[in-house]
């Protein structure tokens, strides 16, 4: 069925055409026509399966009859890029209507998104944190809302936002329509969307969690200490353009990213610790290609969209094995190809028979040739937490003896007696509290 069969407005079948799409995904096709008879919505659906544009062309579709002036849907999103993300492509897909978004979200200021607030735009999407702090404002008013999406709901409740999910209901109306959106379905989102939902329409439920069809996957087993020169060695090899590289931390994300520019490959890292503009200048140039190499936490998994990404390399084993199929649903998005890689150490092979238990299969280990598999690298890339702390006590001695030394210093200086100018009596202290 070609989108036309779904009673799109013209506008918006126009923005379809424009961005390629022929036809809609499995979860469009189902989860559009109850979407726009008003009803509830609990989908399962995996990352680029084109879930996206399930949610925003029903929402948009609705408000292009009504009136503009008032903030008529929020999304509800776990992460800055995801946010990002879904507001560019409402972007795309309105480009030929009036309708307006905004995206509300950390890590830059509020005052661009203040004034979205002021001047109600149709539909706002939001990182749950960054709302609740516009909560606060007499200005951020949603009770004309109609529509709440919840996306990536599974990894929303993961990194704990559950409390600000509970909180933020209590400020929109109680009669709308609630469209949820979850990459798996644990027992804790099944309760939770009983709460929000009333008769939902269920949309592919029945599904296993499973990596995209065009995945082509391979295990390469390896030494811990090897895992950085057998990425380097992949990358000379001249047959990978891009790849979105997991690593297990923030620390190891940069002493990884540091190993590559000292190999002189084109890389940046994006994960929680680095500012929102360094995490945006990051994701835009390897969007770019500028960056052949971005290295990343999970924080990152469920919000870069990259168009044809051919790479996506598991540094190290997730120990979740949903985490591998978000990962690896950054390439072969909508319905094309894409490798995946992944480096496993002796310690990570219970975590990978985990994975192929949960994916029902298991998957290829490959040797990579001419690689030396015996030869130790002289480089750590994880320095032993021990080492760390060690190191920070260390640097914390080192500040608390130039600081003792300065405060003795200081001393000194105050208790030798000030001169004066000849023929000047020194000024008497007036005394108080007599």
């Amino acid at each position: 069925m070609p989108f036309s069969g779904l009673g799109l407005d013209p506008a918006l079948l126009r923005a379809t055409r424009e961005l390629g799409f022929t036809r809609p995904t499995t979860v469009q096709r189902d989860a559009i026509p109850p979407a726009l008879a008003g009803r509830d919505v609990l989908a399962c659906a995996i990352t680029g399966s084109g879930k996206t544009a399930a949610f925003l062309l029903p929402i948009m579709q609705r408000f292009l009859a009504k009136r503009r002036g008032v903030t008529r849907a929020l999304i509800l999103t776990p992460t800055r890029e995801l946010a990002a993300q879904i507001d560019a492509h409402f972007a795309e897909l309105g480009v030929h209507t009036p309708l307006t978004g905004a995206a509300v979200f950390g890590g830059v200021g509020m005052g661009p998104q203040e004034h979205a607030f002021r001047s109600a735009v149709d539909v706002i999407v939001a990182t749950p944190g960054r709302l609740l702090d516009h909560f606060r404002q007499p200005y951020a008013k949603l009770e004309h809302l109609e529509v709440l999406v919840l996306d990536e709901a599974d990894r929303m409740l993961d990194m704990g936002f559950l409390p600000d999910i509970r909180r933020i209901l209590r400020h929109l109306p109680s009669r709308r329509q609630t469209l949820f959106f979850s990459a798996t379905m644990p027992s804790s989102i099944v309760g939770l969307a009983r709460e929000m939902l009333r008769d939902p329409v269920t949309v592919n439920l029945e599904r296993k969690a499973a990596p995209a069809v065009g995945i082509t996957h391979a295990v390469y087993p390896v030494a811990q200490e090897l895992k950085s020169p057998l990425l380097l060695a992949l990358l000379e090899r001249n047959d990978m353009p891009q790849a979105l590289v997991f690593t297990r931390t923030k620390h190891r994300a940069n002493r990884l990213a540091q190993f590559l520019d000292r190999h002189r490959v084109p890389c940046e890292r994006i994960h929680g610790n680095r500012s929102q503009a360094q995490r945006t200048r990051a994701l835009a140039g390897f969007k770019a290609r500028r960056f052949r190499v971005l290295v990343a936490t999970d924080i990152a998994a469920r919000g870069i969209d990259v168009e044809a990404l051919s790479h996506v390399i598991n540094f190290d084993v997730p120990n979740v094995p949903d985490d591998y199929i978000h990962r690896v649903g950054r390439t072969a998005r909508a319905e094309l190809t894409g490798d995946a890689f992944t480096f496993v150490a002796p310690e990570e092979e219970g975590d990978l028979r985990a994975i192929e238990r949960a994916i029902g299969k298991q998957l290829p280990r490959v040797t990579l040739t001419g690689f030396d598999y015996t030869k130790r690298s002289a480089e750590r890339l994880e320095v032993p937490i021990r080492e760390r702390i060690a190191a920070i006590r260390t640097r914390k001695a080192e500040d608390r003896a130039r600081a003792k030394i300065n405060a003795e210093r200081r001393a000194q200086t105050d208790a030798k007696p000030r001169p004066t100018h000849p023929g000047v009596a020194p000024r008497r202290r007036r005394r108080f509290g007599r």
